[in-house]
């Protein structure tokens, strides 16, 4: 992690449960870590969890990923004041609990993908413009679940498990593509099983079900920033022991 001492790093969705965890976690390993949330008081709150010089290190930006204008706004703010995105770690996600045939759901059905899958792009873009800008090999790690390498026997996900099937194959786009232009910039998927976080909230899990805890998840973002530049994480499958999809 040495090379990424002192160097912006934005996470999306950090006010709580994964997105906090990474962020603590980079602003301790020396990088000036951006959190981005619609909840930015709750980012704030994370620097008493730090020590002293991580807690500088921590900043906070009011951002709604599925509005374009939170991400454009969010993004010259992060320019204006820290010189630009080294990495980028999308993690903001929702999922609605309604069942996808039921009628008069389309609401909850374009906040998922506007917020899982086009605020993600939107996001992924701005960072890759504003390394390409400055010649940084960056990275960009997309948080995604292990339900998009499968569809679990689950009722009412709706088109969660879409979106993170789309998370998947917008990664390996973006991968073609930064390698068709001759760019040194990583891309990586991460798909968690079930963790403990608020998402969790109203799923209907069995009270038994194995879960991992966000610092495990943070831990593999730590680890693929920490590989050599011949490195190239593709994606990262982590599941709670005992876990039955």
């Amino acid at each position: 992690m040495e090379r990424w001492i002192s160097r912006v790093a934005v996470v999306t969705g950090a006010s709580s449960g994964i997105g906090a965890a990474i962020v603590k976690d980079l602003a301790k390993t020396g990088m000036v870590a951006v959190g981005l949330a619609r909840r930015v008081e709750l980012i704030e709150q994370l620097r008493k969890d730090v020590p002293e010089d991580a807690a500088k290190r921590l900043h906070a930006i009011k951002c709604d990923v599925s509005n374009q204008d939170d991400i454009d706004a969010a993004f010259k703010q992060v320019e204006d004041q820290f010189g630009g995105c080294d990495v980028l770690v999308n993690n903001a996600g929702i999922v609605r609990t309604v069942p996808l045939l039921d009628v008069n759901n389309s609401a909850d059905i374009k906040s998922v993908l506007a917020t899982n899958v086009t605020g993600l792009v939107l996001c992924s873009q701005r960072a890759y413009q504003s390394m390409v800008k400055r010649s940084v090999d960056g990275h960009i790690i997309h948080i995604s679940s292990i339900v998009g390498h499968m569809v679990p026997n689950h009722p009412n996900l709706n088109v969660y498990p879409a979106s993170k099937h789309a998370v998947k194959a917008i990664t390996e786009t973006m991968r073609h593509e930064m390698r068709d232009a001759g760019k040194k910039i990583k891309v990586t998927s991460i798909s968690p099983g079930g963790v403990r976080t608020e998402i969790l909230q109203g799923v209907g899990l069995p009270a038994d079900m194995p879960l991992l805890d966000p610092h495990d998840i943070s831990e593999a973002v730590l680890y693929t920033l920490g590989t050599p530049p011949r490195v190239q994480v593709h994606e990262i499958i982590i599941k709670p022991a005992g876990e039955r999809i």
